[in-house]
């Protein structure tokens, strides 16, 4: 679905130029979740803004589904942004003057117009809804940004992201703004709404606990993506309240149920093994109890 060949990347400060892509050669799967982890200045933000077409490298391609991506005019390259990317970022961006209906209703209007707009306001409003909805914020429609939690925004900004259908999810550090307990929330949201909505997502993190949420990780490195480490994915999924995607609740269920059905059989095992020893006594009572009567009528 999306390829990288060659791109290099470099800005310029003053009299000094300095590189920050040199030459990432990439590809992603559709439907596929991919995390991409470095270090602070290794490059991973400037190449996820590349495959967004917010900046333009300066050699290499960018290919979408087949077509190319990196050197679009203007115009189209919003349009194309629009209709087929959704954008998650570390400080949510979202506009303070609107409700969280109103932020996830943004990129709707936008694309719309005016008159578009108002004739669908409806349908707009109730696709709105439920993916604020999903994401937990029912209760929270007409709530402000600075009237929500840190968590609470990056879900808005999340339901943001999914409202126009796109098929490319790009998250630039999702969970960095955030505590442990609303980080570990919002991952484990952005994983089961990947595959409630059939995305492609790829995320930028240099967090390698909340990379192990995806299907792939690769590594960035000085500027290029070099091969990942061996890492026991089993063990941080598990940290995550994960494991394979499922959610900790219902392993813990099946683990519970499972624990059950073995003490049940083990309870069947010995109300048997008690049967079969009561059995047993009173077939040996009888056997006593014929033979002294045997030798009762002997005497």
């Amino acid at each position: 679905m999306l390829l990288v060949k060659g791109i290099t990347k470099s800005y310029s400060k003053k009299r000094l130029t300095i590189p920050v892509l040199k030459g990432v050669n990439f590809s992603v799967g559709k439907g596929e979740f991919v995390s991409i982890v470095g270090q602070s200045g290794s490059g991973k933000s400037t190449l996820l803004h590349l495959l967004g077409t917010l900046d333009s490298p300066d050699s290499g391609e960018v290919y979408f589904g087949g077509e190319r991506i990196d050197s679009l005019p203007s115009v189209k390259g919003d349009l194309f942004r629009n209709r087929s990317i959704g954008f998650i970022f570390q400080f949510y961006h979202l506009l303070p003057e609107l409700t969280a209906l109103e932020n996830v209703l943004s990129p709707l209007m936008i694309r719309a117009g005016l008159v578009e707009y108002w004739l669908k306001r409806r349908q707009f409003h109730e696709n709105a809804r439920l993916l604020l909805e999903q994401v937990g914020l029912s209760h929270r429609l007409k709530h402000k940004p600075n009237e929500l939690s840190g968590g609470e925004m990056q879900r808005t900004a999340i339901a943001r992201a999914l409202i126009a259908g796109p098929q490319l999810l790009l998250a630039d550090e999702p969970t960095g703004n955030l505590d442990a307990a609303s980080a570990k929330e919002v991952i484990q949201l952005l994983r089961q709404l990947c595959t409630l909505h059939k995305l492609t997502v790829i995320m930028v993190t240099h967090d390698h606990d909340i990379a192990a949420i995806a299907d792939r990780t690769v590594q960035m490195v000085d500027g290029v993506i070099v091969p990942s480490p061996t890492v026991p994915v089993l063990q941080r999924r598990k940290a995550l309240g994960l494991v394979n995607g499922v959610d900790s609740a219902i392993i813990n269920t099946l683990t519970s149920l499972g624990v059950r059905v073995w003490l049940k059989v083990k309870k069947a095992k010995r109300k048997r093994k008690r049967s079969s020893w009561s059995a047993q006594k009173q077939e040996n009572i009888t056997t006593q109890s014929e033979k002294s009567r045997a030798e009762k009528n002997y005497n």
